[in-house]
């Protein structure tokens, strides 16, 4: 048991804000520094840092050698990463004598990486994650100190995960460092869990275009799934980019065939779109739209320059000239 635990603090965004509060508000711990991330600096947690006085670090490689004798100068017992974008080597990650934690919206060994959120909706899951581990030499992949499940509803979307995720973490990751302070910290292999594990790549421009060819069920978690504040689903029509908000599953709605993407029906509170075994409703939306449209994952629209068409895949078939 520690009577005065010292942390050296790596974080970024509101969870990393919350699990500050905890922290600083308990006087048997204490932050030695906050290090936040070089590429995006996180004016609100530095400006926290700062009021307490706190020193406030950044670098864009936390395993050089110049940044490691800048943290050898703290004495931290303990290293905590929450939302940090860095990987921590070994002689960093081992250079506290209790090592380095780090706090994964994830159900670890499951959806270890990035956009796990968005993922586990794009998966049809039923729950989601918070798990803290130790850092080791891979990704996500150390023994677990603590996880707690949460469920995913149809009434979920990516802003409500998130809104759970961002008041969760900094709770279970306070009840982690306490346990790690007290000597009570337990450790569990994931490979006594699973052996293989679930890795998310992370989702970048582009990966937002809807191919419609999909089930009305795999629509419907798409575009919940990167929702506002993400940078929600689209496709394009003839009349340019339309995108979904949010949608609705048609229960009862029949299978049969027809073209995906195409729109059968509007009125002024929605649409419905054919998708590959029936139909969805979408009840908020952007863009110009119009009974018969077919959604496509190019932008076919009618560029300004002179003809041609703007695309935005690989495959584009221009305009026929007429003969002379």
């Amino acid at each position: 048991m520690l009577d005065k635990l010292h942390i050296g603090y790596f974080a970024d965004g509101k969870w990393g804000h919350g699990a500050f509060k905890k922290i600083e508000a308990d006087d048997t711990l204490a932050i030695d520094f906050v290090c936040v991330r070089n590429d995006n600096r996180d004016s609100v947690l530095m400006q926290m840092a700062q009021e307490k006085n706190i020193d406030v670090l950044y670098t864009p490689n936390i395993n050089s050698d110049d940044f490691i004798k800048i943290l050898e100068r703290y004495h931290s017992d303990l290293f905590v990463s929450m939302s940090f974008n860095q990987i921590f080597r070994e002689r960093v990650r081992n250079l506290p004598p209790l090592s380095t934690i780090n706090c994964h919206a994830g159900k670890l060994p499951y959806y270890r990486g990035r956009n796990i959120l968005n993922w586990a909706i794009i998966n049809d899951e039923k729950e989601f994650g918070i798990t803290v581990h130790y850092v080791d030499d891979g990704i996500d992949t150390g023994d677990i100190i603590l996880q707690r499940t949460y469920p995913i509803t149809d009434d979920d979307d990516y802003n409500s995960l998130l809104q759970v995720a961002y008041a969760e973490c900094p709770d279970i990751l306070y009840e982690a460092i306490k346990q790690i302070q007290s000597g009570n910290a337990k450790r569990i292999a994931q490979d006594s869990i699973n052996p293989h594990g679930l890795y998310c790549g992370m989702r970048k421009s582009g990966d937002e275009i809807l191919d419609w060819n999909q089930t009305s069920r795999e629509i419907f978690n798409f575009i919940r799934a990167i929702t506002v504040p993400g940078p929600c689903a689209c496709s394009y029509t003839e009349n340019g980019k339309v995108s979904f908000v949010k949608a609705q599953m048609v229960f009862g709605a029949p299978q049969y065939k027809g073209i995906a993407g195409q729109v059968l029906l509007k009125n002024k509170d929605f649409i419905l779109v054919k998708t590959k075994d029936s139909y969805i409703k979408v009840v908020e939306y952007e863009g110009k739209v119009k009974v018969g449209d077919r959604f496509k994952t190019v932008d076919c629209t009618i560029n300004n320059n002179g003809g041609g068409y703007n695309c935005i895949d690989k495959i584009c078939i221009l305009p026929q000239r007429r003969a002379a």
